[in-house]
């Protein structure tokens, strides 16, 4: 019982504070992710690996530890497989979400255990199997498992307006030329929900750090709204 504790006002817990940020609180966080991608490739205690499971996982243990120390970003952690919100089945690659604090972004309350940032990653080429499909950064024939396919569905990310996608570049090519060819075949073989307004716009290019960063959006399927998809491409060689 309580009253057998020595000190009744003991607390077990505290509420977590509440922290409104702008709404280009997400925008600056993608500028964060991607100012620590060459970052992360670069670490010489990094393991060589070329797995998407693992270098996400590797990516997510180095985003933790810099935002310990990171001021402004302490209020975040990174997380791997996350189940999606509404699609429980289903597992995002990577997120962001608040650690020990409420954020509010555009009048929407996120805790601990609510993404604030879907990210979708991808290797860039897919690895050769009978059962992948070379456009799996775009789209699968075999399975929904298509990066930007998944948003489009609403599988990934329903709930959100924003997202983000990292393509790990493992063999050097004009990767902006070849999705883009991926997704005129799409639209040439007439595949639903396809359109030239789902092509990637080049935004930023870092030849010294090897890193691209574009952004495409997209209508969705089942009356959700558009998605704005960020694509930050990390060359890892």
């Amino acid at each position: 019982m309580l009253a057998n504790f020595p000190d009744p006002s003991l607390q077990i817990g505290v509420l977590a504070k509440d922290l409104h940020v702008p709404h280009t609180f997400l925008s600056e966080l993608l500028a964060f992710i991607g100012d620590e991608l060459p970052r992360w490739r670069d670490r010489p205690d990094r393991k060589k690996e070329t797995s998407e499971t693992v270098l996400s996982s590797q990516l997510c243990a180095h985003l933790n530890s810099v935002t310990r120390h990171a001021p402004g970003w302490d209020v975040l952690q990174f997380r791997p497989e996350e189940p999606d919100e509404k699609h429980r089945g289903r597992r995002i690659d990577l997120v962001a979400a608040p650690s020990g604090v409420n954020i509010w972004v555009d009048g929407r309350k996120y805790g601990d255990f609510d993404p604030l940032l879907p990210i979708e990653c991808k290797r860039l080429p897919t690895p050769v199997s009978g059962d992948r499909d070379e456009r799996e950064y775009v789209f699968s024939k075999f399975s929904s498992t298509g990066g930007i396919q998944r948003f489009k569905a609403g599988l990934h990310g329903s709930n959100h307006t924003f997202g983000a996608m990292i393509g790990y570049i493992q063999q050097d090519d004009d990767w902006q030329r070849r999705v883009a060819e991926w997704i005129d075949g799409l639209i040439s073989l007439g595949e639903a929900g396809w359109a030239s307004t789902d092509h990637l716009k080049s935004q930023a290019i870092d030849e010294g750090r090897r890193l691209v960063l574009l952004q495409s959006a997209h209508k969705r399927q089942n009356s959700l709204p558009d998605i704005s998809l960020h694509h930050l491409w990390i060359h890892m060689g």
